[in-house]
């Protein structure tokens, strides 16, 4: 794999562009892996990423029933924060959070980390109480964020309105070095170095059905062949339930979509991230000044990956109360995306009850953040046959024990 540099820029500037490779390869299955991945999504690839680069195992098949990327990857608002309440979940967010600050260079590939800062409102006296605690837990756990008055939000975000007449600021959660990441580039750049590993990206490829033998995974069934394993790993995200009952067993998840628009663009006016829960709205601007809005999920279940206008209307409304210079402008586009939601909102990495299948999933709406500390977490867990420390607590069996991380004020309302 060649390196990207600055200097390559001007060679190939200087020889028409015309020495640039593949950022990976065409691969064709192969009858046997160690590992397969179903799932070439930010966390498939992450998970053989990391696979290859901490534990040596590459040969490996990532399988994509669409293309890379083209899932929830591709359809979030690119948020990056760890200000989560419960440790095991701060532990893994501010993992993945500090592989952001590094990835570009571990990649040799700009995914556009911009650590410009998250905000999370504070607009009733319930929530001042609530991220106070958070920002106390969080000191505990090693993770930097602080909770700020009016004025510094104020300071912060100048087109903000701090006395709405039903969601006034009372104060916000700060963690200064959140921020955003361009979500192609990041599955793009674990695409590349997966690749020059040697381990095969298979693109429309779909699962229909996994095989076992004695309780054990033996393989899966794809539309393009059978292709054997040592160890599966399901990373589907929205569609993980209908991964896990070809393998033989139940998850506790529902999928339903979550929408997000963008805005006409325009100059820069906004260069923090503001996350509202009290009226599920979330914003930032992007580098090419649309601002990118998100709301909640759906109130029921479904596969869709389109937006709905009254989704549409309940968020841009109730965000027109606290940054009313939104009202002036035009929605570019909206869309959807599959996401899988847990009862206590908190992911699932676990061992399955067959043997040698692992699964990922139920991140709802937080996984995009959670992709390089998902990665490094799963990784650990194939590799070792059980979980490490990062994902020891988001096993399937707190479930039956009872043992919930509850993040339902962090992580349930919409991101």
């Amino acid at each position: 794999m060649k390196r990207y540099s600055a200097f390559a820029i001007a060679r190939e500037a200087l020889r028409h562009h015309s020495g640039w490779e593949r950022a990976w390869r065409k691969a064709t299955p192969k009858k046997k892996y160690d590992v397969v991945i179903v799932g070439a999504g930010g966390h498939g690839l992450a998970t053989a990423y990391y696979l290859g680069k901490n534990h040596g195992i590459r040969n490996v098949a990532i399988l994509e029933k669409g293309w890379l990327g083209g899932g929830n990857t591709g359809r979030n608002t690119t948020i990056i924060r760890s200000n989560y309440l419960q440790d095991p979940s701060a532990a893994i967010y501010e993992k993945a959070r500090s592989l952001y600050e590094t990835m570009s260079q571990d990649l040799n590939y700009n995914v556009m980390f911009s650590p410009r800062g998250v905000m999370m409102l504070a607009q009733t006296h319930h929530e001042v109480r609530g991220y106070e605690r958070t920002a106390h837990a969080n000191a505990l756990q090693g993770v930097d964020t602080q909770f700020i008055g009016p004025e510094k939000v104020k300071e912060l975000c100048p087109i903000i309105r701090l006395d709405g007449p039903r969601y006034p600021v009372l104060g916000a959660l700060w963690q200064p070095r959140g921020g955003t990441a361009r979500h192609d580039a990041v599955a793009w750049g674990y695409a590349r170095a997966c690749s020059d590993m040697g381990m095969d990206i298979i693109q429309q490829c779909e699962v229909t059905a996994v095989r076992s033998e004695a309780g054990k995974v033996r393989g899966v069934t794809t539309n393009k062949g059978e292709i054997d394993c040592d160890k599966l790993a399901i990373v589907v995200a929205g569609h993980s339930g209908v991964l896990a009952q070809m393998a033989g067993f139940r998850l506790p998840i529902e999928s339903v979509a979550l929408q997000a628009l963008v805005s006409e663009p325009i100059k820069p006016i906004m260069d923090v991230v503001i996350m509202a829960n009290t009226v599920h709205g979330y914003m930032s601007q992007s580098d090419k000044g649309e601002m990118v809005i998100g709301g909640g999920t759906d109130g029921y279940n479904n596969y869709t990956q389109r937006g709905s206008f009254h989704h549409v209307e309940e968020t841009v409304r109730a965000l027109i109360e606290t940054f009313p210079m939104l009202s002036r402008l035009k929605m570019l586009r909206q869309w959807g995306g599959i996401v899988d939601v847990t009862g206590d909102r908190s992911p699932i990495l676990s061992r399955t009850p067959l043997a040698g299948c692992f699964v990922n999933c139920g991140w709802g709406t937080g996984g995009f953040k959670a992709i390089p500390g998902s990665g490094w977490a799963t990784a650990e867990m194939i590799a070792r046959g059980e979980p490490g420390p990062l994902a020891s607590a988001f096993g399937l069996d707190r479930f039956r024990e009872g043992r919930f991380i509850d993040e339902s004020v962090a992580a349930g309302v919409a991101h």
